[in-house]
């Protein structure tokens, strides 16, 4: 565990700046009364000493508050739904309460949030981070006061964290197996980026696979973007203006894949016909309306309900808990079939 930092108190700001508490407070909530030129002084010097508000502190003393705050980047999505009920279905089963926000993606949003869990005095927090996220400085002093925090699915590339996450490497290199021992020589690969750890692990497993089986890139069906629906829509229509079609595509996620499957649809090619795809994700309603897609498989409640286990660790025992990385299998499972390979 982290040894545990003295926190930087609003007095400190003040003598240093040579201002009133009550200007420094004001500043850091950007009040009209404080000048544009004092207020920046004042952050600039709150960021570069780790400074963070008096209830993180508290936090630490007060009693337990029973409620653990939840930060994802959408919900508007199967992964995510599900595992956010994983995730309050666990909580509440050991007497805890769960605040969700959502950041739609923005790293902004994402730290206003943060913020805002905190004052609320939660216990701990379990995050799962945007794509768009590279300043990780709130997450670090966080850990550096020892206020309890994992990240779930989405990690930040930092050390001394614990996170919950799926074998993102394993999948995608599976996902890439499967077309080449099916025969595919067209294989391409839509969505996703290196921002972020599930995006790189993809990649790495996609072309692990190419690489390992001596198969040829084709550049233009390497189409990189977002997670959502519009990088596989925008990807699919990219491939398609160079004249030449994959036999095979990986999508990155189930929203991209979705993507891929309206462009296409669009275009007059046939899925699964013309193009197999498979994407990381599954569907929900496939026992209701087959599906056309092969899944790479994560499991949402167990990638829940380990979140809490290990948030509820790190609350219990504060001393004596150790970070943890927790690795998930996933599965791949073909055109709406339960046969695993």
């Amino acid at each position: 565990m982290n040894r545990k930092t003295k926190p930087i108190r609003l007095e400190d700001l003040a003598n240093i700046l040579k201002v009133s508490k009550v200007t420094i407070s004001k500043a850091l909530r950007d009040h009209p009364d404080i000048s544009a030129e004092t207020t920046a002084r004042v952050k600039e010097l709150a960021d570069e000493l780790g400074y963070l508000p008096n209830f993180m502190a508290k936090n630490l003393s007060s009693l337990k508050s029973n409620l653990i705050g939840l930060v994802v980047p959408e919900i508007a999505h199967f992964f995510f739904s599900a595992m956010i009920e994983s995730i309050f279905a666990a909580a509440s089963k050991n007497k805890y309460e769960t605040v969700l926000t959502v950041s739609e993606e923005k790293a902004e949003k994402e730290k206003n949030h943060v913020q805002f869990l905190l004052s609320m005095k939660m216990d701990g927090l379990i995050i799962s981070i945007t794509q768009e996220t590279t300043d990780f400085a709130i997450f670090q002093k966080i850990i550096q006061h020892n206020v309890p925090i994992v990240f779930v699915d989405r990690a930040p590339d930092m050390p001394g964290i614990s996170s919950v996450t799926v074998n993102d490497r394993g999948g995608a290199f599976a996902a890439t197996e499967y077309a080449i021992n099916k025969g595919y020589n067209k294989i391409a690969k839509i969505g996703g980026n290196n921002n972020i750890n599930i995006g790189r692990q993809r990649n790495e497993g996609f072309f692990e696979a190419m690489k390992l089986y001596d198969y040829k890139i084709n550049p233009d069906w390497i189409i990189d973007g977002g997670f959502g629906h519009e990088a596989g829509y925008n990807g699919f229509k990219s491939i398609y203006k160079n004249g030449i079609l994959p036999e095979y595509i990986l999508a990155i996620t189930y929203p991209a894949a979705l993507g891929i499957y309206e462009a296409a649809y669009e275009l007059g090619v046939r899925i699964p016909q013309d193009i197999e795809i498979t994407c990381f994700g599954n569907n929900t309603f496939k026992h209701i309306i087959p599906t056309v897609f092969n899944f790479v498989d994560q499991p949402t409640q167990k990638l829940g309900e380990e979140a809490v286990k290990l948030i509820l660790k790190m609350i219990n025992h504060p001393k004596t808990y150790e970070p943890e990385k927790i690795v998930l299998d996933t599965k791949l499972l073909i055109n709406n079939s339960n046969t695993i390979t």
